[in-house]
């Protein structure tokens, strides 16, 4: 059985996805804005926090996020303008295959510069 502090984050969490996957066209702006928000890295920051209270684990993390965060916005305008072209699901495979390519070039362009995630 789950514990409270899990149902938590399971019931924040679905709320989070519900909200930014809502089809109401008037929202479309506020779904991408609450997308575009850093909300799983402040969750898992509090989580981590709660959980073990190392404050140098969340720093370690949040500078990996950084890091990572830069080839994961080759993502958007992939989808944008493969699916703009009617691929819909092929846009999101490619987008997909896309960004892979760009964290492992991030991630062998940061060990070349001594950077450790």
């Amino acid at each position: 059985m789950p514990s409270l502090h899990m149902a938590i984050k399971l019931v924040l969490s679905a709320g989070i996805i519900v909200g930014v996957s809502g089809n109401r066209a008037p929202l479309n702006f506020l779904g991408a804005l609450l997308a575009s928000l850093p909300l799983t890295s402040l969750l898992a920051f509090v989580w981590l926090y709660v959980e073990t209270g190392d404050v140098e684990r969340i720093s370690s993390l949040s500078g990996s996020i950084f890091w990572l965060v830069l080839p994961s916005l080759v993502l958007f305008p992939a989808v944008a303008g493969l699916a703009a072209r009617g691929l819909a699901l092929a846009s999101l495979a490619a987008s997909a295959a896309a960004t892979t390519a760009a964290y492992f070039a991030m991630i062998k362009v940061l060990g070349a510069l001594g950077i450790d995630l």
